[in-house]
């Protein structure tokens, strides 16, 4: 257990780039709206997507390389989808968790101007990647994701104690609204689909660091992320549904309104003293996922284009986060006071393009072009053509409702 623990990094790398939103922002609103009747989706979905993140990982530890390789052996116009749609949704997720970041700034040292925090927050991000300090924050990560997870439990067996009559119904949503929230909610839990991919090349980095990590050491890595995901986002529905639901509150839909609201969640629990120290884990939390994402979109678009015309661009990754900056702050100007918009569509989004991620690393992991022995199982498999056709059915269930 020791050499495994050592050998940790990526799956707390997925853990720090999906604790963010999802949890801070959707979980803690479902709980709010609909007390744990929403329970149920968030664990179904935890575990439809589970085969299909693990995929990243375990194919780029049997491999070496990145499943944008594996797409482009399996076709290329598979590599050219993922293109576009990455291109499709980049800025709306980057403007999503950049606006959730700067409130969260807003609301611990004050200025109204979430533009300006916005701004100051990418800058300090392009900095940190252009002068390759990265690693800096990823030595930090496994201490973020655990401090963050120890004050949520607390806070939830706090908020526990006077709380004597718990509802656990779980509700179907019926009206077009709601059934929009519940696609948006279960779209970003625990982490878009098209993450696999940037874990794949974490994966891909940490091997070439240490070439002996074996697919079962990487698939135990992915497992403690992804559990710790599961946990805290079962923790922040529970404080949203211990702390406001049926209160008569409900979550603004001001990015710097909400982030007060949310910390007060901390406090109102863990007494005045937490505030600070909360706020502070709350933001560094969204910072490290405003970073990955900074980094991982254009460097996964650098990539693709690189495999699809066979030759290397040295200036390619500066470009493709220029191009992701401007249109992110562009985006940030025009709609800086719909946060709850931006964030359901760029939620809604990323579920529509789940069953895409879902068949075409399910297609890859048990192709030709992965080694037998990383193979899934006959159970994993099957378990995985459930799950598509799940997700399938979820899909094509909210587009009836539109």
């Amino acid at each position: 257990m020791r050499l495994s623990l050592k050998k940790l990094g990526p799956g707390f790398l997925f853990a720090g780039a999906a604790i963010g939103v999802s949890h801070l922002v959707q979980s803690t609103r479902a709980g709010a709206d609909f007390g744990f009747g929403l329970l149920w989706a968030l664990l179904l979905i935890n575990l439809i997507k589970y085969p299909f993140f693990q995929f990243g990982p375990r194919y780029a530890a049997a491999t070496g390389e990145s499943l944008l390789e594996g797409y482009y052996k399996m076709s290329k116009g598979v590599l050219i989808a993922y293109f576009i749609l990455t291109f499709a949704t980049m800025f709306t997720i980057q403007t999503a968790v950049t606006i959730v970041t700067a409130s969260i700034a807003s609301s611990l040292f004050g200025g109204s101007s979430l533009v300006l925090w916005a701004s100051i927050i990418t800058g300090i991000c392009i900095f940190i990647l252009l002068i390759g300090r990265y690693k800096i924050l990823d030595s930090l990560m496994k201490i973020i994701v655990l401090c963050l997870t120890v004050s949520t439990i607390i806070a939830v067996v706090l908020v526990l104690k006077p709380v004597v009559d718990i509802n656990f119904s779980q509700i179907i949503p019926k009206d077009s609204v709601s059934i929009a929230f519940l696609i948006a909610f279960m779209g970003w839990m625990p982490a878009p689909l098209d993450i696999s991919v940037w874990h794949s090349v974490w994966t891909v980095e940490k091997k070439k660091m240490d070439p002996t990590i074996s697919i079962k050491q990487s698939r135990f890595d992915f497992n403690v992320g992804y559990i710790t995901t599961t946990v805290l986002a079962i923790g922040f529905l529970s404080l949203g549904a211990l702390v406001m639901y049926g209160s008569g509150e409900s979550f603004s839909e001001k990015g710097s309104e909400f982030a007060t609201q949310l910390i007060n969640m901390y406090t109102y629990s863990l007494g005045d003293g937490a505030r600070v120290i909360i706020g502070i884990a709350a933001l560094t939390t969204m910072f490290s996922t405003t970073l990955t994402t900074l980094d991982a979109s254009p460097r996964v678009m650098r990539s693709s284009l690189e495999i699809i015309n066979g030759k290397k661009y040295s200036k390619g990754y500066l470009l493709w986060l220029l191009v992701l900056v401007t249109g992110t702050l562009s985006i940030f100007f025009f709609f800086i006071s719909e946060m709850g918009l931006l964030i359901k569509i760029a939620t809604i989004l990323s579920f529509l393009t789940a069953p895409f991620y879902a068949i075409i690393n399910f297609k890859l992991i048990t192709g030709k072009n992965t080694p037998k022995e990383a193979h899934p199982s006959k159970f994993l498999k099957s378990y995985s053509i459930i799950s598509i056709a799940i997700l399938l059915a979820f899909s094509l269930w909210y587009l009836s409702t539109l």
